[in-house]
């Protein structure tokens, strides 16, 4: 009888299991480094071949690090968003070109505007590896002191900027 009745319970469980991840919204990814350093940041820039950037360009004021690329569709779809916020100069945006090819990133911010900083170019895709990035478009809110605070996946809407990061964009900058 248990030799029948295991087999179904364990068909059971796992169902249960699948059936709660139908429900979870999966923008909802948590990042392992949430409250630590920033991981490993060495890249060339991409509109100044001969600069890199580096962790330390991650420390002394609170910012975004905006993984995008050309090619992506979604990136497209939060470069308004971006933009805006680089007008309303509400936090500096460091960019992160992911697997990207020099010339058409540079025709895509020459083509739609350019709302960073500074953009890292990561052409290989190593370092958004060595950053947890799944996919782009996903943006990192980092602290003054260089620590991961915040991890959006998906392009951002101004709701979102609005109600999630700005808030927690103040409390950092009080030093909360």
């Amino acid at each position: 009888m248990i030799r029948y009745l295991l087999p179904l319970a364990l068909f059971l469980g796992l169902v249960a299991l699948l059936a709660t991840g139908l429900y979870r919204d999966p923008r909802l990814v948590p990042s392992p480094f949430i409250g630590k350093p920033a991981p490993a940041l060495d890249l060339p820039s991409l509109k100044n071949e001969g600069k890199r950037l580096t962790n330390d360009d991650l420390r002394g004021r609170v910012q975004l690090v905006n993984v995008w690329a050309s090619w992506c569709a979604a990136c497209r779809e939060e470069h308004e968003v971006l933009l805006r916020l680089a007008q309303e100069k509400k936090i500096p945006l460091l960019g992160f070109d992911y697997k990207d090819r020099r010339e058409d990133a540079l025709a895509w911010l020459e083509g739609l505007g350019d709302p960073y900083d500074e953009i890292a170019f990561d052409a290989d895709g190593r370092a958004g590896i060595e950053w947890g990035v799944y996919g782009v478009p996903e943006t990192f809110l980092v602290d003054a002191q260089g620590v991961v605070r915040y991890k959006h996946v998906g392009p951002l809407t101004w709701e979102t900027v609005e109600e999630k990061l700005m808030p927690l964009v103040r409390r950092l900058e009080k030093g909360q």
